[in-house]
């Protein structure tokens, strides 16, 4: 009698999992032809690719309710968050309570709404910060947004910044130096990643550290994350300079044509890039009758007249022998 009901069991237990596998099958073939199936979000159909056959119709729309006819109407319409970013020590995916003391229907709110709404405020702040590690970021990440602002650099930049200062954070390199020190080197490192290199010296102005400590944190970070940094172009820093100087397309073109001679005839190796680019700019302008002094170049690029001038007989020099 036990082992009778043991093999039903068994049999049932097997009978059970082949329905289990032939409806699984079922959801993925055809039944006419076996063919693969597709799903028409256009129509709400779930059909064959194979035969056209109809499996599933009035399918379920999960989109929006609402049509957009561009991006500025579809932006207004949303009603889903902002995208998770680097950027924010929390990946942006924290709740904001707003500052505004109204309801939904833009009513002020009693007094004991007030207080209730500002506690939630206070709560909010303490436990989107729970622990010192994540305090640390958020300060670093307002400082990398603070800087690269200042300097004018894209959000490529500064998301590449923070996963820089995430990297150091997580590598436990930061016990000895400065949020600020680490923080102004994984911007100067994500600057010259991206192409967008900014000078040491313009970095350092807009840093709360010294141009020292930020040199040699820098080299440090560098170092221990293993991080792949080029040599800064003197071409990358032209469009910029030429633009603050109001200077024309053809100057900028000149400048680096001046500068393709020189790297040809190896004369901007161990040079200053940033040297290299004033004085092409400078030497560019002459050729083209759009003189512009070297005090006003000198002012702009943060480079001493003397190098500008040592700099750009040079330059002229490669592109005589080049010629």
């Amino acid at each position: 009698m036990s082992e009778t009901t043991i093999r039903t069991y068994s049999s049932d237990r097997q009978r059970t999992e082949e329905q289990t596998s032939d409806e699984r099958e079922n959801t993925t073939t055809c039944p006419e032809c076996g063919g693969k199936l597709v799903n028409d979000e256009e129509h709400g159909e779930t059909v064959c690719a194979e035969c056209g056959l109809v499996i599933e119709e009035d399918g379920i729309d999960r989109g929006p309710e609402w049509r957009a006819f561009d991006s500025a109407e579809k932006d207004e319409k949303s009603r889903v968050g902002a995208p998770t970013t680097n950027m924010m020590h929390d990946k942006g995916l924290s709740t904001n309570i707003g500052w505004q003391d109204k309801d939904a229907y833009g009513n002020s709110l009693s007094s004991r709404q007030r207080q209730k709404m500002q506690r939630l405020r206070t709560w909010n702040e303490r436990f989107r910060t729970r622990n010192s590690k994540e305090r640390n970021l958020k300060q670093a990440l307002g400082e990398i947004e603070r800087m690269s602002s200042a300097l004018g650099l894209p959000k490529e930049v500064r998301e590449t910044a923070s996963v820089i200062y995430r990297r150091a954070l997580d590598e436990d390199l930061l016990p000895g130096r400065s949020i600020e020190g680490v923080a102004t080197a994984s911007v100067y490192a994500a600057a010259r990643q991206m192409q967008t290199p900014r000078s040491i010296d313009e970095v350092a102005t807009v840093s709360r550290i010294d141009e020292m400590e930020f040199k040699r944190t820098y080299r440090y970070i560098v170092r221990e994350l293993s991080l792949e940094v080029a040599p800064a172009d003197p071409a990358s820093y032209v469009p910029r300079f030429a633009s603050e100087l109001d200077l024309s397309d053809e100057v900028e073109r000149r400048a680096r044509e001046l500068l393709s001679n020189a790297q040809e005839q190896g004369v901007t190796s161990g040079k200053s890039p940033v040297g290299l680019a004033a004085a092409a700019i400078y030497a560019a302008s002459l050729l083209v009758n759009q003189k512009v002094t070297q005090s006003e170049v000198s002012e702009v690029t943060d480079v001493s007249e003397v190098t500008i001038r040592n700099r750009y007989q040079e330059l002229l020099e490669a592109t005589e022998v080049g010629a």
